[in-house]
């Protein structure tokens, strides 16, 4: 059975518990779940917006690739997340992206893997770390903690972290 990792996000509406719910939902179609942590990230893109709260989560899935999005995608809308309304890259309820599906590459026109921002994005990266510190990006052969290493300061710290200010700062 293949092994995915997803990566989830929410900055509108009570985020920590559309997070937990969101996590309940996936862990009942994935087995062997497991999920990190829950980090704050600084939004990147569309700035002027809310903080996001991100975590990963990994199982195996007896989805296929395009049947675990249909999934995901019925868990957003039932978040409130409405595609058709809302602003590209702003405020949402839930997002949750298909970071890996095992080795996999997939490029068709609405279905990524492994997901096209993976590497330059820590806030999917860190929770992505926390559950498996060993994975390699199957498109570029780079270790992510490599990839995440690369990447500049951007905003993210594990929400239990108070001191943001004094570590993560740009």
């Amino acid at each position: 059975m293949p092994k995915v990792w997803l990566g989830l996000g929410s900055n509108s509406g009570d985020s920590l518990n559309i997070l937990r719910g969101a996590r309940e939902r996936l862990c009942a179609t994935l087995s062997g779940c497991t999920f990190s942590t829950v980090w704050r990230s600084r939004a990147r893109y569309y700035e002027n917006q809310p903080d996001f709260f991100n975590m990963a989560v990994s199982g195996f899935s007896e989805l296929s690739p395009r049947a675990l999005l249909e999934e995901i995608h019925r868990i957003e809308k039932d978040y409130g997340r409405d595609r058709q309304k809302e602003i590209y890259k702003g405020p949402r309820p839930l997002d949750i992206d298909i970071l890996l599906y095992d080795n996999k590459i997939i490029a068709e026109p609405d279905l990524i893997i492994p997901h096209p921002g993976l590497a330059e994005r820590k806030f999917a990266l860190l929770p992505l770390l926390e559950l498996d510190f060993d994975l390699v990006h199957p498109g570029l052969g780079i270790a992510l903690k490599k990839l995440a290493a690369a990447l500049p300061p951007q905003g993210i710290y594990p929400l239990k972290d108070y001191r943001y200010d004094e570590l993560y700062l740009e």
